[in-house]
């Protein structure tokens, strides 16, 4: 993804990947609407904490352009486009800050949130294999779940940048891929994500992922969030937390790499957190059975070795609190 950024702005409209069409194809999306954005958010075109801020401060430049009662309601829509990621609101409220300075200064801040992005990621990248690298010792073989490459974000990625900082240093052995059901953004990105960057890895099934660790073939496991809790709860794609109760129990590194943005420190707990439920559709059920799809769970921060973001290192399991 060296070069390609995952959403940007160009000629007063949003271009993304779409990324429901990887990995068959890669497919620019143009978006002149927030409508239409709205609708790429929902059916996870668009996703990734990070990617979900920049598009956040997007739509909200676009917004702006409209007439009040307008620019009011499409900002409430995309606000709660996707309830449990953070990084879309802060998004909207960051640029929206400036918003007494006209359009222009609106959206030259929409386009600092993209800059500031890769900057950020890499530092929390270099900031998270430094850490990994003397918690190991030796090669590091990773754990990962769902996708927090650059698909998730604008560029660098942020599980995954920490991964591509360890490779860069031929620190890093192998990564184990969770496909990440129903909608596979493990399979389908992660692992695509990986392959494009020359890292060895391996693909397996969700529930495989606790027995991986088990087996010693990881002896660490980095993933990103969606939102992180005062207490340093974190929320992620669902499928985090038996991950990080197997690498609890095989006495191995649980590290969450996510940019400040993330964290909610508004939120006192991850159970303050509305868990989204998405169509039960996706699970693909038989007629007539009943559906819970949950897209996310939250990890306890006694589970969470470590949080990385581009400014810090908190240990929650030690009981260090991220506000």
């Amino acid at each position: 993804m060296s070069g390609v950024r995952t959403i940007d702005w160009q000629d007063f409209h949003i271009t993304a990947i779409d990324q429901t069409e990887l990995p068959g194809q890669l497919v620019f999306m143009e978006i002149y609407t927030v409508e239409d954005l709205i609708a790429a958010i929902q059916r996870l075109a668009i996703r990734g904490a990070p990617a979900l801020g920049a598009a956040g401060a997007l739509g909200a430049a676009m917004a702006v352009r409209d007439e009040p009662a307008f620019r009011d309601r499409d900002l409430a829509a995309l606000r709660t486009a996707r309830p449990t990621a953070v990084n879309l609101a802060w998004g909207i409220d960051r640029v929206l800050g400036r918003l007494a300075e006209g359009e222009d200064a609106v959206l030259a801040e929409a386009l600092a949130v993209l800059e500031e992005d890769a900057v950020r990621n890499r530092a929390l990248g270099e900031r998270g294999a430094d850490w990994l690298a003397e918690q190991v010792g030796g090669q590091v073989a990773v754990q990962t779940h769902c996708n927090a490459g650059a698909l998730a974000c604008v560029e660098w990625g942020t599980a995954l940048g920490v991964v591509r900082s360890l490779h860069e240093r031929g620190r890093l052995r192998h990564v184990y891929v969770d496909e990440t059901r129903p909608l596979l953004q493990g399979a389908r990105l992660t692992a695509w994500e990986l392959a494009r960057l020359g890292v060895d890895h391996t693909l397996v099934v969700d529930s495989a992922g606790p027995s991986v660790l088990a087996r010693g073939l990881a002896n660490a496991v980095v993933v990103g969030a969606d939102r992180i809790a005062a207490n340093g709860d974190v929320v992620n794609k669902i499928g985090t937390y038996p991950l990080a109760l197997a690498a609890a129990r095989a006495g191995i590194p649980f590290l969450v790499a996510a940019p400040e943005s993330t964290v909610d420190a508004a939120v006192a707990t991850g159970a303050d957190v509305e868990i989204e439920v998405r169509d039960g559709a996706e699970l693909a059920p038989p007629p007539g059975t009943a559906t819970l799809n949950l897209a996310f769970d939250v990890t306890p921060a006694d589970l969470v070795t470590a949080v990385v973001t581009e400014d810090r290192l908190v240990r929650p399991a030690l009981g260090e609190r991220l506000s």
